[in-house]
């Protein structure tokens, strides 16, 4: 499965490497392009999952802001109700980026 903008492919996995989370793919930290990634200062957190790092995505010299997220640290917790530990894994705002 891929993550594009316009095109670009910005992560690359086979499904069975993603995780599903409320709706959203998450990819593997490996399958990323990561000279297209930054972090963003965007704060978030999530109850049960812990403090989010939003990611903006440069793609032809354009930044899309905020358009991928992931839990560098999530709550040990969480992994019983997501069923593994997803530490680092990004998934994508589907408004800026193409799943499929």
């Amino acid at each position: 499965m891929q993550a594009t903008i316009n095109g670009t492919v910005v992560a690359d996995a086979a499904e069975p490497d993603l995780i599903t989370i409320e709706g959203n793919y998450y990819f593997p930290p490996s399958s990323l392009t990561a000279e297209l990634f930054s972090d963003s200062p965007t704060p978030y957190n999530c109850p049960w999952k812990g403090d989010a790092q939003y990611h903006d995505v440069s793609v032809d010299g354009t930044t899309y802001h905020d358009a991928a997220w992931s839990y560098p640290k999530p709550y040990p917790a969480s992994f019983d109700r997501v069923g593994r530990d997803y530490s680092g894994y990004v998934a994508f705002d589907k408004t800026q980026v193409q799943i499929g």
